[in-house]
């Protein structure tokens, strides 16, 4: 089949009070994506995303990116189809269940607002509550990593088993769960997860083939799009 192109969502609105929703700035990563997309000749065959409302914004506007861009003549859009097995991992949870303490968004936005740089203190803080969640000394989780790394790789699995479109797959999602598909066909354990997570950018391009051997990773990340004249240029995490 056609490749498949897994996309991060655009920057979301961190520290605004509703996350889940692209920032001006992620909307603007998500028309470029779309742009690059039109640009290589990707023809979009069939577009999936999960169930958060960032996904949504980031395939709305990939598609209006697409739509603008110079490139190949191209086919009528195709209608989105949502799969809530690509939703991101529960991280609000993660981090009220950190070393055991109920701790409320709220409290730990205040707390990361003073930090003098409130995103990392976010990142490191984070990347503490992942660290735990995939400690097998931990249990009792709404969804386990072992069943959200399932969860994922079932999620690619129905995208290379859908009837064959005209076209590529083009799949937006989030950095967790393209990181745990990956992981997976790499054969990594859960600290090269880690690795992958740390690294996606907003709107970064992984792209996947299947064929005789299964599936095989071509590119991971990628985001040329967001560098150079007239691009977003701030690459965002």
């Amino acid at each position: 089949m056609p490749a498949i192109h897994l996309v991060r969502h655009g920057q979301a609105s961190f520290g605004l009070g509703d996350y889940d929703r692209l920032s001006d700035h992620g909307r603007v990563q998500a028309r470029a994506v779309g742009g690059e997309l039109r640009r290589r000749g990707v023809a979009i065959g069939s577009l999936v995303h999960g169930e958060l409302r960032r996904q949504r914004e980031t395939a709305e506007e990939l598609l209006a990116g697409y739509a603008g861009a110079a490139g190949p003549a191209r086919g009528p859009d195709p209608v989105p189809t949502v799969d809530h097995r690509w939703d991101e991992f529960d991280h609000e949870e993660l981090l009220q269940r950190l070393e055991g303490r109920a701790r409320r968004r709220a409290a730990l936005v205040v707390e990361v607002a003073r930090n003098r740089r409130p995103a990392e203190a976010f990142q490191a803080t984070l990347e503490a509550a992942l660290r735990q969640w995939t400690d097998a000394e931990h249990d009792g989780y709404g969804e386990s990593f072992l069943a959200f790394a399932a969860r994922s790789r079932a999620a690619l699995d129905a995208v290379v088993e859908a009837p064959p479109a005209e076209g590529a797959a083009v799949v937006v999602s989030s950095a967790g769960t393209i990181s745990a598909v990956c992981a997976g066909i790499l054969g990594l354990p859960a600290e090269g997860w880690l690795a992958l997570n740390r690294v996606i950018v907003n709107t970064g391009i992984t792209t996947v083939v299947s064929g005789r051997r299964g599936l095989s990773l071509v590119s991971f990340n990628e985001h040329g799009h967001l560098q150079g004249p007239g691009r977003p240029g701030r690459t965002t995490r």
